[in-house]
């Protein structure tokens, strides 16, 4: 079969040939029909991610679409994790076949696409959590989500509308990235450029119509020391990523004044059914048209160039391969 094999750290993989998967007992084989590149398979793929140095060769790709060839799931489409670049030894999802563990395979829904439903995959799984599950949104609460042009932004500002925010703004730092954010149902979109926090909480605050009550946080850095600011009392920021900056500064008056929490989230915190059963819900928003996510396809062959482009963060939308 042909697959994406990364035999350096910090390089793009090359499409190359490689061994038809064994499939072990307890496991199905999947003809893979699409696999996003994510921001998880680059920081894999450098060999210095917190799961250690996973072992070259290995096929990347944490997650992917495809149809189930062999068992009692014969031709059904799903959606599917591996561990590739976490479980040594095991490849991934950017092949033209993969085995996988039955558990935690999500149907997708005729309405969706195998490259939309993978492109939405584990950073839906991550916005639909942050809200829901760590921010337990209320409805009728006012939302601010960082990085809202983003994977995990895009499918939040939506997530936060069907959960039934009151109001929901995002931040962006171009205008194509603030009228992606109002065409996904934003309020409003904000520019967070700026050096000043208390200006740029203002900014935050009078973009939301008053006191925030949730911040989606995949960036971190002076955007969350200023969304922090702009929270009302009891008002929760979720951090899920550092796509900005890996510190951020918060004052303890504010923090305790206001009674306000700062909630970690990483979708390492799932199980296989708890992660099934979020995407499963929206995927199933997603067949109605409630939510969608900007992507790019590109072939197998032009996996380096794809690559490349997720790494150096010129990616202006998740890229999906079609194997």
């Amino acid at each position: 079969m042909k697959a994406a094999l990364l035999t350096h750290y910090g390089q793009p993989p090359r499409r190359s040939d490689a061994p038809d998967p064994e499939v072990a007992e307890g496991q199905v084989l999947v003809e893979v029909e699409a696999a996003p590149i994510s921001p998880l398979d680059v920081f894999l793929a450098s060999g210095s991610s917190y799961f250690g140095a996973p072992p070259l060769p290995y096929v990347p790709g944490v997650q992917g679409v495809g149809l189930v060839r062999g068992g009692s799931g014969l031709g059904r489409r799903v959606w599917f994790q591996t561990g590739a670049g976490i479980r040594p030894g095991e490849n991934g999802a950017m092949a033209e076949l993969v085995a996988v563990p039955p558990e935690g395979l999500v149907e997708v829904p005729e309405a969706v696409g195998s490259a939309a439903a993978a492109a939405l995959g584990l950073s839906a799984v991550a916005a639909w959590e942050a809200l829901s599950g760590r921010a337990r949104l209320q409805p009728g609460e006012r939302v601010l989500v960082l990085g809202a042009s983003g994977a995990v932004g895009q499918v939040a500002l939506q997530a936060a509308r069907i959960l039934g925010a009151g109001y929901v703004a995002g931040t962006a730092r171009s205008p194509e990235g603030r009228e992606a954010v109002m065409s996904r149902g934003a309020d409003a979109a904000v520019d967070p450029t700026g050096e000043d926090v208390g200006e740029l909480a203002g900014r935050f605050e009078a973009a939301c119509g008053g006191p925030v009550d949730v911040v989606i946080d995949p960036i971190f850095g002076l955007a969350a020391s200023a969304a922090l600011r702009a929270l009302g009392p009891g008002g929760r920021l979720v951090q899920l990523g550092s796509a900005a900056a890996e510190t951020a500064t918060f004052d303890s008056a504010t923090i305790r004044g206001r009674s306000l929490s700062i909630l970690g989230y990483t979708n390492a915190s799932l199980g296989a059914a708890e992660t099934s059963a979020a995407l499963g819900t929206v995927l199933g928003h997603a067949a109605a048209g409630r939510i969608g996510l900007a992507f790019d396809t590109a072939p197998l062959a032009e996996v380096e160039q794809a690559w490349r482009r997720q790494q150096e963060g010129k990616a202006t939308s998740r890229v999906v391969l079609v194997p």
